[in-house]
């Protein structure tokens, strides 16, 4: 009994770091785009072109397409005119990235019957015919500044979309829009040379209306009957991670005591059996 008892005493330790690491498992994310970041599971998505399409679904599969007819030729531009290494990278980072993006946008259309351009429109003329005129660090500053002005524009539309939409094809382009553009303004940012101050900022923040005050009123008062969160509680994510602490402490705590057991055990004088 008392080999039983040190091989348990010298066991105890690693059992809990198994059952720590089994308890924390579930709050790490399988797949990340950085650490910590995880990456939206396209896959999951249905494209079967089920649900209704609205005007503002084709608006936004029309504008995909007119980003990459003049971002495909201004990358190219970059890696002709730039004599920055890194504003060329940028330009070809962007502009091979934009060949598939424009691939994934015009299959979307044709399943959704919607006709798209062949042109990039006025604006974007403008812009691709600024830098053809520009050279030098003049060019470098107009490619990053007219890219990110855009980017920051069709980045809040996708996300009206990628919120609102009936139709699932429409849903995944602007899932995978989304994560174009994201990583697009990300590269134009690293050139360091993007104006800031110059981009619009956001609009004052709409007043809470009572249509989005009342399930969180009711929720909390749900809760509060159930025995559940008061005013002021933790949310629920720190609660799973509260829980997982308190089982892995109660454990450990578990652990100690049985070592104390075990080791006063052993230091007790056995007592003498008389036989009689």
């Amino acid at each position: 009994m008392g080999r039983v008892l040190v091989r348990w005493r010298h066991l105890w330790g690693p059992v809990l770091m198994a059952l720590a690491m089994v308890l924390l498992d579930p709050l790490r994310s399988p797949a990340h785009a950085e650490p910590g970041v995880p990456v939206p599971p396209g896959e999951l998505i249905t494209d079967t072109n089920d649900g209704e399409i609205t005007a503002a679904d084709k608006d936004l599969v029309v504008k995909v397409r007119l980003a990459g007819l003049w971002e495909i030729p201004a990358g190219q531009m970059a890696q002709e005119k730039s004599r920055n290494p890194r504003i060329r990278q940028i330009g070809k980072s962007i502009a091979d990235q934009h060949v598939v993006l424009d691939r994934l946008d015009r299959v979307a259309a044709r399943k959704l019957g919607i006709k798209v351009p062949d042109k990039p429109n006025a604006d974007q003329q403008g812009w691709l015919g600024e830098m053809r005129d520009a050279e030098g660090e003049e060019f470098d500053r107009i490619y990053i500044d007219r890219l990110r002005a855009a980017h920051g524009k069709i980045f809040p539309a996708i996300a009206t979309i990628r919120s609102s939409t009936r139709n699932d094809t429409v849903r995944k382009l602007a899932q995978q829009a989304n994560q174009f553009v994201a990583t697009h303004m990300t590269l134009l940012e690293s050139s360091g040379i993007v104006d800031f101050q110059a981009l619009p900022t956001a609009p004052p923040p709409a007043p809470a209306t009572s249509a989005a005050v009342e399930p969180a009123a009711l929720s909390q008062a749900s809760g509060n009957q159930a025995g559940g969160t008061q005013a002021g509680a933790a949310p629920a994510g720190g609660t799973n991670q509260g829980l997982v602490i308190g089982v892995f402490a109660a454990a450990l705590a578990a652990g100690a005591f049985f070592t104390w057991r075990t080791t006063s055990a052993r230091r007790r004088p056995r007592r003498r059996r008389y036989h009689y």
